[in-house]
């Protein structure tokens, strides 16, 4: 394998990444109130490593679209925290989002020898 071609193959697993993201930080959220740290604890878990300067402004682009909500929280190691949780749309978007998965999953799955 060249050069370019490593290049290119990683950045369409890049590009793939940044597809689903918004969708495993929706899976992520909707399993319990969860501070930002632990979702990029939990998205590291997953081999989806991303670093603090992209998760922010998603969820910052989440809660504007109407999908998050947060509130604080007071901690006992430290200055208060910020929660998230889906809102009522975005528990229907993320159900919407977990039917396409699966029918994408299957299509993708159908093609590979």
């Amino acid at each position: 394998m060249t050069e370019k071609q490593a290049y290119e193959i990683q950045n369409t697993v890049a590009q793939m990444r940044k597809g689903f993201l918004e969708y495993c930080i929706l899976l992520i959220i909707s399993r319990e109130k969860i501070y930002s740290s632990d979702i990029l604890k939990k998205l590291k878990e997953a081999d989806l490593i991303v670093v603090e300067g992209t998760i922010y402004p998603l969820l910052s682009r989440l809660k504007n679209s109407g999908l998050l909500q947060y509130f604080w929280e007071e901690s006992k190691s430290g200055p208060p925290r910020k929660y998230y949780t889906l809102t009522a749309t975005g528990k229907d978007v993320l159900k919407n989002l977990n039917q396409t998965w699966t029918k994408l999953s299957k299509s993708v799955n159908s093609l590979k020898i």
